[in-house]
């Protein structure tokens, strides 16, 4: 498509000049836009108003509507983000390693930027400016292309940091806002390695498997959050329920909020009354495996899909297991790779956890809501990875940085 070369060409030029700025120089550009967005958040909500309405025309609901609806403090967030990454290390320019060789030869590794990063995502508009903050602290280009729903909410962001980012003396190209919201675009995009070095989905299951199968820009996968709770036979009940509890409701329509509960056999008698009845205070929907619903018919039952769906929804499923073997059996089986806690005071069971649980982040005695770029100190995270390769878990600054050797000798040939 003409509007993607022709944004893939202005980012790759761009891209070159924010390789060149100093830590100094970006800092105080992401302190400008911060600034900026503070300004016009009326016309940023203005927009979203846009978008909440016709998402509610279209009928969409529930989690799609929490991601997609901005407010002063989901703004003041952005905000704090980025004045958060400002003052983050800058990692563009650190020398990793430098070793001497027997001929003399210093063979170091720096880190550099990427280049021109791609995100397609759905729905949260805020991703726009965490992008902008972190591809910018470490000398990317970004191209977004958001989805329909959230449009004039991203043109709005979008527009506010370009217009200070002109306003500090960039070029255009910097942060670049596809305008066309189709299918069409998207597979474009994908295609479209001449320009884009990197691409990230930011979404459903289904948006990450298109990307994944249809890109032949290399991709980071992110996001989709099958994520378990495990209250072993070693759990105090009052913990486990509360850390249940907030996994599953504290914000259901992310990819870090649980979607399975394991109790421990030896432990259900005492966990699945308190916990099914502080969910049921929070309207949440339980689906249960046939054992437990004999005892608790006013539950749902619990289809084989169940297991590994991300409901994103008030929604969980619960089951019971014979044993931790059984519960890590579990979540490797259907979790997604991406969060996954353990509720004990068994030190050997927490290691067990710790080490065999296939996942990008594994806690104990903790919700999964924590994984989260904020929250690992991060000023704010362009994804989660639950891929291997590269980056995994919260993606800052680090994981949007590659490297180089650089090679320092004294008139060396090799023979």
């Amino acid at each position: 498509m003409d509007e993607l070369r022709t944004k893939g060409q202005k980012a790759k030029s761009a891209s070159y000049y924010l390789g060149s700025m100093t830590t100094v120089q970006k800092d105080a550009v992401l302190l400008r836009v911060a600034d900026g967005i503070d300004r016009n958040r009326a016309a940023i909500l203005e927009a979203n108003r846009d978008d909440m309405l016709q998402a509610q025309k279209a009928g969409l609901t529930g989690a799609i509507l929490d991601r997609l609806k901005l407010s002063d403090e989901r703004i003041s967030g952005m905000i704090t983000g980025l004045k958060e990454v400002a003052v983050l290390d800058d990692p563009i320019g650190e020398v990793i390693q430098m070793k001497k060789r027997p001929n003399e030869l210093l063979i170091g590794q720096k880190r550099v930027p990427l280049g021109v990063i791609g995100i397609i995502y759905e729905s949260r508009p805020n991703v726009t400016a965490d992008v902008f903050g972190l591809c910018f602290k470490t000398g990317n280009a970004a191209i977004l292309r958001g989805g329909k729903e959230a449009f004039q909410s991203n043109r709005a962001i979008t527009a506010t940091i370009n217009k200070e980012l002109t306003g500090a003396g960039l070029p255009e190209g910097v942060l670049q806002l596809v305008e066309n919201t189709s299918r069409e675009s998207a597979i474009a995009m994908m295609k479209l390695n001449e320009y884009i070095d990197v691409l990230i989905p930011r979404g459903g299951a289904g948006l990450i498997k298109a990307v994944v199968e249809n890109s032949t820009v290399p991709v980071i996968e992110t996001g989709v959050g099958n994520c378990h709770i495990y209250i072993d036979e070693h759990a105090k009940v009052d913990q486990a329920v509360r850390i249940a509890v907030n996994a599953k409701t504290q914000r259901p329509g992310v990819c870090n909020a649980a979607e399975t509960v394991l109790v421990h056999k030896n432990i259900s008698r005492k966990v699945l009354s308190p916990l099914f009845q502080e969910l049921q205070n929070h309207n949440v929907e339980i689906r249960t495996s046939p054992e437990i619903y004999k005892q608790f018919p006013d539950t749902t039952p619990a289809t084989d899909e169940d297991w590994e769906k991300e409901f994103l929804d008030l929604i969980i499923a619960v089951d019971v297991v014979d044993s931790l073997e059984s519960a890590i059996r579990h979540i490797n089986r259907y979790g997604s790779g991406h969060s996954e806690s353990i509720i004990t005071d068994n030190y050997s069971n927490a290691q067990t956890f710790l080490e065999q649980v296939d996942a990008a982040a594994v806690y104990v005695n903790a919700s999964t809501r924590f994984t989260d770029g904020f929250e690992f100190g991060f000023g704010a995270e362009i994804g989660i990875s639950t891929q291997k390769l590269h980056a995994r878990g919260p993606m800052g600054l680090k994981e949007l940085t590659s490297t180089k050797y650089i090679i320092y000798g004294n008139g060396q040939i090799r023979e």
